[in-house]
């Protein structure tokens, strides 16, 4: 039985590479046979990639090189400063201490319920506002951009790594916990020692997902000039005029970053896996043997704490009593734990008051005048008639366009992810295959460069130029659509096997089975992870401002630059118009999942 299900999991694991392998052949397959030899009316020079150009003897293959590698430092410091944020804040949201519970209540909400471009301008141009001038200068010599970043995608995913501690710490049975506090265990040990290895092995799959979503992200730093690998590609299509050869040589290396990113946390989640033995590959033992220096300081460094701590400290008659069961270093600890516990709770009471006196302070200085002159724009902007983004719905842009965008784009990108979700879970594979194609490739690669394709590759395969607004939106959808693909394959597997097996016996076709039996009940599990997806692409209508749509963020960006001196109060407006929206439907994804799951 073990060794069956060792073999199983080994095939398992095989299969697996094989479709990453498969998804990047794939990709270069359909690359080739749609444009090797067809006549679009484009000149097709991929050695613009590859060799020194002459005009600017420069190789622009480097320059994507170049920006692989910031791309990977900002992911790498982000994510690690998220995850240290999403603990903390994640056994926050769980806290008995009220105003702790509070303050990570506000962050999650918050940050999750507003785009990370509207974030990302905040902190980029309004932020330095509130400094004194000296940290300013300081910062413009010292690479603020990056650090805006950093800042930015760190705060960003740290709320989303929030929610899944919070779920993998209440993952953790009751008695478990209980168990430990009746053997005598403080609250940290507790969580160090019980509740968080244990809520870690759950968290992985849901954790290396967000990892990938923050590499993916950081795609968003072009918007404030870091030369990350987006920023490098368009770079060398403004040089060259060779976007569709830039854009693709981006992609590719997205989409490899992508699943690189995906073998590590699924080496990891095995390695961390509960169960029967497991079959490790050769990838898994590798990347064992690259952590074993970090595991050996982790083992050696409570027994070398606890050496020195017996050699300078001298017990009290008291603790010599208690020793006998509780070692020196445990006693050691108590005290330090009951004096860090005071000093945090008084700090964190500090930085609540401090937090809403700035707020107020703030919202007092507000020039409400401003806002209040230009909020009817924020909302329904309308465009100079005859202009280019004026054309459709009579000239509608802000707030209401940015919905409009949303509206379309989940309406559409429903039946095709509905679609490809179904024939994923096909047996046939020349069915499967292009729906896995399809999924992989779009979720592997940022939104800002799916915009970018459809922006760019539209009139050399249609051989006309589409709308910004039709483009972003037919971006939305292509993107949008992989994901509800997911979604709709979750839950056609959530419903159980033996009412298929029944259908089919009592004489249905696999279409009526589907047809009248799954989908009726996997739609209603559905609900409430497609209304989140409507959330995440109402907050992505922002990256529309990438390509000139009118949609709030760059109504917002206009106005601003414009009036040039009032960032702060734009972006906190825009903010809270986003985050009323988006916190609104959040509510309602809630109340439909309570709802069917009783």
């Amino acid at each position: 039985m073990g060794s069956a299900s060792v073999k199983g999991e080994g095939s398992a694991n095989c299969i697996y590479l094989l479709k990453q392998c498969g998804v990047v052949v794939g990709l270069a397959l359909i690359i080739y046979l749609i444009f090797s030899n067809a006549d679009m009316g484009y000149d097709f020079h991929w050695a613009v990639i590859y060799e020194k150009n002459q005009t600017y003897k420069e190789i622009f293959g480097l320059w994507l090189l170049r920006g692989l590698l910031l791309t990977i430092k900002i992911s790498v410091i982000s994510g690690l400063f998220a995850l240290g944020l999403g603990t903390i804040f994640g056994i926050g949201r769980l806290s008995a201490f009220k105003p702790f519970n509070w303050l990570a209540t506000c962050y999650v909400e918050l940050f999750r319920n507003t785009p990370l471009l509207v974030q990302m301008f905040f902190w980029y141009f309004a932020f330095p506002l509130m400094l004194p001038d000296p940290w300013v200068s300081f910062l413009n010599t010292h690479n603020f951009e990056f650090a805006a970043s950093v800042i930015g995608l760190s705060i960003y995913t740290g709320a989303y790594i929030a929610e899944i501690v919070r779920a993998g710490i209440q993952s953790v049975p009751k008695g478990h916990t209980e168990a430990a506090v009746a053997s005598g265990l403080s609250t940290v040990q507790t969580l160090r020692h019980v509740i968080l290895p244990q809520a870690f092995r759950v968290i992985i799959p849901p954790l290396g997902s967000e990892f990938l979503n923050n590499m993916k992200n950081s795609s968003l730093a072009m918007t404030i000039g870091v030369a990350e690998l987006c920023w490098q590609f368009q770079q060398i299509e403004s040089f060259t005029f060779k976007g569709f050869e830039a854009t693709t040589a981006a992609s590719a290396i997205y989409l490899a970053l992508s699943l690189s990113i995906s073998l590590v946390m699924n080496s990891v989640g095995r390695h961390l896996k509960i169960g029967p033995a497991k079959k490790l590959n050769l990838f898994d033992i590798f990347l064992s043997k690259m952590v074993v220096p970090v595991l050996f300081l982790i083992r050696i460094l409570p027994g070398a704490m606890q050496y020195f701590t017996q050699k300078l400290r001298t017990q009290t008659d008291e603790e010599k009593e208690l020793s006998a069961t509780v070692s020196p270093l445990q006693l050691f600890l108590n005290r330090v734990f009951v004096f860090l516990t005071m000093t945090f709770k008084g700090i964190l009471l500090a930085v609540i008051i401090s937090i809403l006196v700035l707020s107020v302070k703030g919202l007092i200085n507000f020039n409400w005048g401003v806002i209040k002159d230009n909020f009817l724009p924020l909302l329904i902007w309308i465009y100079p008639a005859g202009a280019e983004t004026g054309e459709f719905f009579n000239g509608l842009g802000g707030l209401s366009i940015s919905f409009l965008m949303a509206v379309i784009s989940i309406s559409v990108s429903f039946f095709i992810g509905l679609a490809v979700g179904i024939a994923r879970l096909s047996k046939n594979p020349y069915i499967n295959t292009p729906a896995v194609l399809y999924i992989e490739i779009i979720r592997g690669n940022p939104l800002i460069l799916v915009i970018f394709w459809v922006y760019f590759f539209s009139p050399i395969i249609t051989g006309m130029d589409i709308n910004v607004f039709w483009s972003a939106t037919l971006a939305f959808i292509i993107f949008s659509g992989a994901y509800i693909a997911e979604i709709v394959r979750a839950g056609i597997q959530a419903i159980p096997p033996g009412q298929t097996e029944a259908a089919k016996a009592s004489g249905l076709s696999g279409y009526q089975t589907m047809r009248h039996i799954v989908l009726p009940q996997a739609l209603k599990l559905m609900i409430p992870a497609i209304v989140g997806q409507f959330i995440t692409i109402f907050k992505d209508t922002s990256l529309a401002y990438i390509i000139g749509v009118f949609e709030l963020t760059t109504v917002s960006q206009t106005i601003s630059s414009r009036l040039m001196i009032y960032p702060f109060e734009f972006y906190i407006t825009i903010g809270f118009l986003y985050f009323a929206c988006c916190y609104s439907m959040s509510l309602v994804a809630r109340k439909l999942e309570r709802k069917y799951a009783d």
